[in-house]
């Protein structure tokens, strides 16, 4: 038997594009189901947004996202979590990196560190917080 880790991220009239952008990074299909098509219209304003998305790709990333109906608190909050994302090819991870850095806000480069052949850390144009390495010795 074995457990799977998904991150989940919460948006708020964000998660289609956040989903799309991150399908642009990683590669897969990008699944969305809206407040309308399961019925579940509390407020118009959320009618067409994510119930329920994910993007599935066939190199193993995986994530899932909805948006926080208007009648819920929600907030974006600052560093609630980190998606953390790590490979055994470097130029793979160069390219994620590249891709993700698109409006992001970066706090470590991409570059060597003393546990990782490559190490950044960035938060993303949707306030998501990266971390991605290549895997070695000491984090493998």
């Amino acid at each position: 038997m074995s457990v799977t880790t998904t991150t989940h991220l919460n948006f708020r009239g964000d998660a289609r594009a956040a989903l799309e952008f991150y399908q642009s990074v990683f590669g897969g299909h990008v699944a969305v189901v809206t407040y309308k098509d399961v019925g579940n219209v509390q407020d118009p304003a959320d009618a067409d947004r994510v119930t329920w998305g994910q993007v599935l790709a066939g190199n193993g990333f995986h994530v899932m996202a909805y948006d926080v109906p208007s009648g819920m608190p929600w907030d974006r909050g600052e560093n609630a979590f980190f998606v953390s994302v790590r490979g055994e090819d470097p130029e793979e991870i160069t390219a994620y990196w590249e891709k993700l850095s698109d409006g992001a806000t970066v706090a470590q480069p991409l570059g060597p560190a003393q546990w990782a052949p490559l190490y950044g850390m960035l938060t993303d144009r949707f306030g998501v917080v990266w971390v991605l390495d290549v895997v070695s010795e000491y984090n493998a």
